[in-house]
């Protein structure tokens, strides 16, 4: 029975057709792919504030605080089952202020802006690939959160409304 959870943020900054990716090198669990801008592990202060541990990664990552972001959401929350533990991700999205410099430098890896049609082709992790790909296609057009079953083939995504 697996009873380990690994609880991780991840966010992804847009600025128009762009978006801010971090090929992450180093890591324990995600090494050498393309991750969202910033993102990490939960600390304990913070098992039940996600926004909280994705504005801590930001800042200790890109050096960036919520003021320099607009419509920062969290749309996705997935689930999957893998070498021995659960990991929970939650996934936010966010646009960079016009005002902010676009030149960024993490010290977790290389970050660049690539053009959304070019995100197909990157080496991602599993569950990150459905959700850019999910996002792009439907995510994009609401205000939704959407929740994410890993089934070892794809993602099952629903809509996550508030009852």
């Amino acid at each position: 029975m697996t009873a380990k959870l690994r609880n991780m943020t991840s966010l992804y900054i847009f600025k128009g057709d762009k978006v801010l990716l971090l090929y992450r090198q180093g890591s324990r669990v995600v090494n050498d792919m393309w991750i969202g801008s910033a993102g990490g592990h939960f600390e304990p202060e913070e098992l039940n504030d996600a926004k909280a541990c994705v504005l801590r990664e930001l800042n200790e990552e890109l050096e960036l605080a919520e003021k320099d972001l607009s419509h920062l959401a969290l749309r996705y929350v997935t689930l999957r089952r893998c070498n021995g533990e659960i990991r929970q991700n939650y996934y936010f999205f966010a646009d960079l202020k016009d005002e902010v410099d676009v030149n960024f430098h993490s010290n977790e890896g290389i970050s660049r802006w690539f053009d959304l049609s070019e995100l197909n082709s990157l080496e991602m992790p599993f569950t990150s690939k459905y959700v850019v790909k999910h996002y792009l296609e439907i995510g994009c057009k609401n205000h939704d959160i959407y929740a994410g079953i890993a089934d070892g083939e794809k993602i099952v995504f629903v809509n996550m409304p508030e009852f």
